[in-house]
């Protein structure tokens, strides 16, 4: 019987364990560029099997939150090298988020203070972060404006680039793209935010194009062994709905299944929220059978709410990953914790987002 502590193999990576440090945004990188102190928050975490960063932007008009991280930028490869070279010397593995926010942001970061772009014209009924007097400050969206048709290419390219220059110039040792939570791919995806008419719009197949377009473009740059994907079926974060979530998901994933992706990533339910949400209903493990029977064999990765007897059972059913996020906040061990049943550090809400090495680095170990 497989054990959360066993090795696995997902694509390309040869994992030590099967726990993973999910994505957690910080707000810690001043000009998109991330800092020493980021390797050192990485580093102390790569007891993981793998590491995945917090969300990074593949370009500027990418960019939704203030001091994330970006790929677009020659200091913020080299930021990023700081930190793989940093989680490498300590035997981990990482992989980097590729994001771009859509709807999500605001003008005062975008280029030219232009509008953030979106599926369609409609803005999200949430907020993002701005830094204000040197305080993070939730602010409400701004309005979007959709994108034509022709800027969808270059939206794909920057996807590859972004990927290409994570692995090749950062060292990453793959990728993650970011298909969940309300942003620009998961926007597309689902009825409640896309509303167009042309070739990315209405049909499931329409709405799914953008995804596995920039998918299949990602692994044209870094190999299928190297890119994995998240997805949210349900998640109201950010805003985002679908009207019949689980033909569009299952469509989603038999279409991956040929591309040979390391992974697929899923958050179950609400992101940071209930596992199950009573107005919208999915079964996950129809999902990942449709994923195999369509002859997809990447690793399969379960989020959300997991503690170590949910992870236990998870692993023990048949899925191969287990994320962890906001344990790995507070506990930079915490596979050692969960290998002993040791108790678990409380994360410190006031620190999550900004600010320096309180609440980032300085959590105790065990040790």
């Amino acid at each position: 019987m497989p054990s959360l502590f066993d090795p696995v193999k997902a694509g390309d990576l040869q994992l030590a364990n099967r726990i993973v440090m999910a994505p957690l945004t910080r707000n810690r990188s001043p000009n998109a560029i991330p800092t020493e102190m980021a390797a050192t928050y990485y580093a102390q975490r790569a007891s993981a099997g793998l590491l995945i960063t917090e969300a990074t932007a593949i370009s500027h008009q990418g960019q939704g939150y203030a001091d994330v991280p970006g790929l677009y930028g020659t200091e913020q490869l080299d930021g990023w090298k700081r930190v793989t070279d940093a989680v490498h010397a300590k035997g981990g593995k990482i992989v980097v988020q590729l994001w771009h926010v859509g709807r999500v942001s605001h003008t005062e970061l975008q280029p030219d203070g232009g509008k953030p772009v979106a599926p369609s014209a409609i803005t999200a009924k949430t907020k993002t972060v701005l830094i204000k007097g040197g305080v993070p400050t939730f602010v409400e969206t701004s309005e979007p404006r959709a994108l034509d048709a022709e800027e969808l290419p270059g939206i794909v390219h920057a996807y590859a680039a972004a990927a290409r220059n994570a692995v090749e110039t950062a060292g990453f040792d793959g990728v993650e793209l970011h298909g969940a939570n309300g942003y620009l791919l998961d926007q597309f995806l689902k009825d409640g935010s896309n509303k167009r008419t042309d070739d990315y719009g209405g049909s499931i197949e329409n709405r799914a194009r953008l995804l596995l377009e920039a998918t299949r473009a990602v692994v044209d740059a870094v190999g299928d062994g190297k890119t994995g994907i998240r997805l949210s079926p349900v998640t109201p974060a950010n805003d985002v709905h679908d009207s019949d979530p689980q033909p569009l998901f299952t469509y989603v994933v038999k279409q991956l299944a040929p591309l040979g992706l390391a992974y697929i990533h899923i958050i179950e339910g609400a992101t940071g929220g209930p596992r199950e949400i009573e107005d919208r209903p999915f079964d996950y493990e129809a999902l990942k059978a449709a994923y195999r029977q369509a002859g997809g064999k990447g690793a399969w990765m379960v989020n959300n709410g997991y503690d170590k007897p949910l992870a236990d059972e998870a692993v023990k059913e048949g899925d191969d990953l287990v994320a962890f996020g906001k344990p790995f906040i507070a506990n930079p061990d915490l596979v050692r914790r969960l290998r002993e049943n040791a108790p678990l550090n409380e994360v410190d809400k006031a620190t999550m987002y900004g600010g320096g090495a309180k609440g980032y680095t300085d959590y105790p170990t065990l040790a």
